[in-house]
């Protein structure tokens, strides 16, 4: 179980990275993949999007998902270290 939550958190954080990619490299937002992404890792963010507001819109996504991604893999990692414990 704690391998699958450490898992589950990764592919979280990594959706939310190629979405802060796609924004900072400017992908077109009509393509569906990029729509598909950038939805995905919106939902995923949640109440760390605009956490900091900053001026420059490709650093205030930059930002505020880079948080939340980090956020989604410490807590995972500590969660399943915790479930491999018991």
């Amino acid at each position: 179980l704690g391998t699958i939550v450490a898992l589950i958190g990764s592919i979280a954080a990594a959706i939310i990275v190629l979405g802060i990619v796609l924004v900072v490299l400017k992908a077109n937002p009509h393509n569906a993949v990029v729509q598909d992404v950038h939805d995905a890792a919106k939902a995923l963010v949640g109440p760390f999007d605009g956490m900091f507001t900053i001026t420059d819109h490709r650093v205030e996504i930059a930002v505020n998902w880079g948080i939340a991604a980090v956020v989604w893999f410490a807590l995972s990692r500590l969660i399943a270290r915790l479930l491999l414990r018991v």
